[in-house]
């Protein structure tokens, strides 16, 4: 049960950092989960309690920024 709360709690915190961040954010929705599981699990180790959960919404946008910014270039073709 504790991972199936785990889960949830890192669907809603990817979710806050994609809307957290600015722009188009070309992900699916197990994206989003797995961006806000690992945020969870970076926040766990820093700190506890709610204080993990806002440090997990800020490395989630952090996340979303990173895998926006070199998932978009894929198929593109060079510029000159």
């Amino acid at each position: 049960m504790h991972f199936i709360w785990f889960l949830i709690v890192g669907a809603v915190v990817g979710a806050l950092g994609r809307l957290l961040h600015p722009g188009r954010d070309p992900i699916g929705l197990l994206l989003t989960v797995a961006i806000g599981v690992v945020s969870m699990l970076i926040a766990a180790l820093i700190s506890s309690g709610w204080v993990a959960f806002v440090i997990g919404v800020i490395v989630a946008v952090v996340l979303v920024a990173l895998v926006v910014r070199y998932s978009g270039r894929r198929g593109m073709p060079a510029r000159a």
